[in-house]
């Protein structure tokens, strides 16, 4: 069973591992400035929701496993354009 960091650096657990990470740069190159980073923490909020719909809505539906995988997602995004 991986760690709950691990899993949160796993591409198929986390779908906004890329958001988080330019979140965390943000904050340490404005030197943990919040108001510079408003727009990641929207785009990390953005993703969250977003996912965390799909997420919900495959678990009402039976669909395992409830996260898709990164490259499942990545057939998502695409097909949305």
């Amino acid at each position: 069973r991986m760690s709950r960091h691990a899993q949160l650096r796993d591409h198929d657990v986390n779908p906004c591992i890329v958001e988080a990470d330019a979140s965390n740069k943000c904050m340490d190159d404005s030197d943990y400035n919040k108001d510079k980073c408003t727009a990641y923490f929207l785009k990390y909020r953005n993703c969250r929701k977003f996912w965390h719909a799909i997420m919900m809505q495959r678990r009402r539906d039976g669909v395992k496993p409830e996260m898709p995988s990164a490259e499942e997602r990545k057939k998502m995004l695409e097909s949305m354009g």
